[in-house]
């Protein structure tokens, strides 16, 4: 898989202990690679990272992105191959409860990682993930392309689209012609098992449900580019690889990682699809009037780009995702599986794919 890119190679993972940093540190574990994290804590109780035991399998750095010194340190003594930026404060409503934190840790964050990777020469190449949220969202009905206007208007958001502005500032000014090869990435609303964070709709239906109540939500009817964790990260590691090889098309350019279009469903029927897989589930939504003021209702991205510079699409219909999802909780709560989570994270992510070398994706070879 991926030209054999990660095989033996040292990949830093900032942000590792997180819901999709966790599932990526399982992958590049498996396709051989040599993994470290840097993380300011484990940001959850359960968390995906801890179920993997990744802490007895990656090499782990405590320290925050605002802390430029101890990042700098970080990767001074890994000396780091690939680095994968996903660190980040990635919640929106915290986001308006402390948004010094989240533009600092998102926008200034990056800033750090970007004046680190100019300074440390055994890195070949760097994909930044930053988010869908980044566009300035006018609920059109097509897909955003990566050169659509950025714009934000809660802080979340916002300091997403900062992150983006940093870093083609750096392409420009510093990367252009020396330096590692990076790219930036967005990516739509990941859902799959292990994530627990607050005020996202499968741990709020896991978290309802295991006290056999309804759940509440912002807004039902939202519509979401829903994807399984697997799809954008098989999108991040398919560009690292092409940065590796020093492919001058996609170096200092954006991608859009988001699902097939049949799986932008609103919140409403996740929760449906959802319930199959959890005995006794309350189908019954409540939705938070006052959380939803706020809130978009439209959102899709155009991931063409994606397909005729990296030969990547995704893969798994809405059913496929929420079967994957639903799958990994049932076995995690009521035990039911002869697997170990570690076993079965590592299943899915043999089971994924199986269904895109089925799909004849190019990363797949």
């Amino acid at each position: 898989m991926f030209e054999n890119t990660y095989q033996g190679r040292r990949v830093l993972v900032t942000g590792h202990t997180g819901f999709k940093g966790s599932w990526l540190c399982a992958w590049l574990l498996d396709l051989g690679a040599t993994v470290a994290g840097y993380s300011v804590d484990i940001p959850t109780e359960p968390s995906h990272f801890e179920a993997l035991n990744l802490v007895d399998r990656v090499e782990h750095f405590q320290g925050d992105m605002r802390d430029k010194n101890s990042l700098r340190q970080a990767m001074d003594r890994f000396r780091p191959d690939i680095v994968f930026h996903l660190a980040a404060q990635s919640l929106v409503r915290k986001s308006y409860e402390d948004p010094v934190l989240t533009f600092a840790t998102n926008s200034m964050g990056t800033l750090n990682l970007l004046e680190c990777l100019r300074d440390q020469p055994s890195i070949i190449a760097s994909v930044l993930i930053t988010s869908d949220k980044c566009y300035e969202n006018v609920e059109w009905l097509w897909g955003y392309r990566e050169n659509d206007r950025l714009g934000g208007k809660d802080p979340y958001s916002a300091s997403k689209a900062c992150a983006e502005l940093i870093t083609k500032a750096y392409m420009q000014s510093f990367f252009k012609e020396n330096g590692p090869n990076i790219a930036t990435t967005r990516a739509g609303n990941v859902i799959g098992g292990g994530d627990w964070a607050s005020d996202r709709i499968i741990p709020d239906c896991v978290r309802a449900w295991s006290e056999k109540k309804p759940v509440i939500t912002r807004n039902p009817k939202a519509t979401r580019p829903w994807q399984h964790v697997l799809e954008p990260l098989s999108g991040y590691l398919t560009l690292g690889q092409k940065l590796f090889s020093g492919n001058s098309r996609c170096k200092n350019q954006s991608f859009n990682f988001g699902p097939l279009e049949k799986v932008n469903q609103s919140v409403g029927d996740l929760i449906n699809e959802m319930a199959q897989y959890w005995p006794g589930a309350e189908s019954k939504v409540q939705q938070d009037i006052e959380s939803s003021k706020s809130e978009s209702t439209l959102l899709k991205l155009s991931c063409e780009k994606s397909y005729q510079l990296l030969q990547w699409h995704a893969v798994l219909d809405f059913s496929e995702t929420v079967r994957m999802t639903g799958e990994w909780y049932h076995a995690f709560y009521f035990k039911e599986s002869s697997n170990t989570i570690s076993e079965l994270t590592c299943k899915q992510i043999e089971a994924f794919t199986k269904i895109a070398t089925q799909s004849n994706l190019a990363w797949t070879l």
